[in-house]
């Protein structure tokens, strides 16, 4: 199968006139200290529905993450929301 070349009509001719004239974007990620999570965890044993467990680990392969952490992770929204302040 041979690919057909690709045209970009939106693209600048020259880079570095792309260069100059492109915007400059304000960093916007949180430095690593402020990735790491600095509160402890509990492990705990709770029941919960069948449904409510499928949806997240469902959503959980699909990201490529544990469904706990899903958990976890809104829990910690929810506490945010009615106390107004972060977890974590």
């Amino acid at each position: 199968m041979i690919r057909r070349k690709k045209i970009y009509t939106e693209a600048p001719r020259s880079i570095s006139k792309a260069i100059s004239e492109g915007e400059i974007i304000a960093d916007f990620l949180p430095p690593p200290d402020k990735l790491v999570r600095k509160e402890p965890k509990v492990k705990i044993t709770i029941t919960l529905n069948s449904g409510s467990i499928d949806f997240f680990k469902k959503y959980a392969r699909k990201n490529n993450v544990k469904y706990q952490t899903m958990i976890n992770e809104v829990l910690d929204k929810y506490v945010q929301k009615y106390t107004g302040r972060a977890i974590g």
